[in-house]
């Protein structure tokens, strides 16, 4: 996942001002002035365009501050008053000092004739022209700053659900786990040493590796396998497994994105009851996309999906994971028939 920019574009504001000032109101005033055309000289009047650029200086102040002050506080009204008093008593001045400045040093000159006639130059129709574009830009920088403050609000507030999910992992592991083990060490079982081993190789990357923003599918697949395993030897009697082929170390994921839906069905399977119940997870891997599914046999007195709280953080977690990593790339797809709970999510390749 990419991360958003800081700061509104640069470049969308160079671009405005190259377009817009450098060229649009650069032809408003070479058109107003009827300056003599210089031969064999297609852009004329350089002055004229760096008086378009400094006229128009003061005006970056306004949609840069005073606008967002304004707009965070919810002051509209004060917003409009200064902005029609900026526009009617600020601008014109600003450009009666410019032309001041620039009649000073091109006296002698041809395009003199402009910067004196621009003393009395109040034209509404490109005062109402500059109102509406720096507006515009300022609105739109406004938009964009809040966008990009919700969504780093929002991919912190994921990150601490990650971490929430994390901590409530270990307690888990170690609870199902050291009981599994105990069992295991009843009967001096042979299995003891590498039931440990795993336990302590999927607490290490609950602990460290799902630190970083993605990791690799197949350390994950890995991750899942392992669990897989701890639920299977916890009941025994029951079939509880994951398909999932050895995939190419460059692929990468969100880490422990697949686990709500592992957790709940775990928490919510049949297999905990009745021997001859299942719980099954398959892991597809094509060019296009990468396909999970996991289904369970439900346990009867829980009559669907429960919305509120899937694996420990909920389904509202997973969709809006899906959408910060994956946006209109992915798909979420739960059912229930057949006494089974299914899901599956879909996600596209790049």
């Amino acid at each position: 996942m990419k991360k958003p920019g800081l700061t509104f574009p640069l470049f969308f504001e160079l671009i405005i001002w190259l377009l817009y000032v450098a060229c649009y109101k650069y032809s408003f005033y070479l058109d107003h002035a009827r300056l003599p055309h210089t031969p064999n000289n297609d852009f004329p009047y350089l002055e004229i365009c760096l008086y378009s650029i400094c006229s128009t200086l003061l005006v970056i102040p306004y949609y840069r501050w005073l606008i967002p002050y304004f707009l965070q506080r919810k002051k509209y009204l004060w917003l409009f008053l200064i902005t029609i008093a900026y526009f009617l008593l600020v601008i014109p001045y600003n450009n009666l000092a410019v032309s001041w400045i620039f009649n000073q040093f091109t006296k002698g000159t041809v395009v003199n004739v402009f910067f004196k006639s621009a003393y009395q130059l109040w034209d509404w129709n490109m005062m109402l022209t500059d109102l509406i574009a720096f507006l515009c830009i300022g609105l739109a920088r406004f938009s964009s700053q809040n966008e990009i403050k919700r969504h780093q609000s929002e991919t912190d507030n994921l990150h601490l659900q990650l971490n929430m999910l994390k901590t409530q992992l270990q307690p888990h592991f170690l609870f199902n786990t050291l009981n599994s083990l105990y069992g295991l060490s009843l009967v001096r079982s042979k299995e003891t040493p590498r039931f440990i081993l795993l336990l302590s190789q999927m607490m290490q990357y609950i602990l460290y590796d799902c630190d970083q923003e993605e990791v690799n599918l197949q350390e994950e697949i890995d991750f899942l396998k392992g669990y897989f395993e701890l639920e299977q030897q916890k009941f025994p009697k029951a079939s509880i497994v994951f398909e999932a082929p050895a995939v190419d170390e460059t692929i990468k994921i969100p880490p422990l994105l697949f686990l709500p839906l592992v957790e709940n069905s775990f928490k919510h399977g049949r297999h905990k009851l009745e021997d001859q119940a299942s719980v099954l997870a398959h892991l597809q891997v094509t060019p296009e996309e990468i396909i999970f599914t996991i289904k369970n046999d439900k346990l009867q007195a829980i009559p669907n999906f429960n919305t509120k709280k899937v694996g420990g953080i909920g389904l509202v977690n997973i969709k809006k994971r899906l959408e910060l990593y994956y946006p209109n790339r992915h798909r979420l797809i739960l059912s229930e028939e057949n006494e089974q709970y299914m899901a599956t999510v879909i996600l596209k390749r790049q």
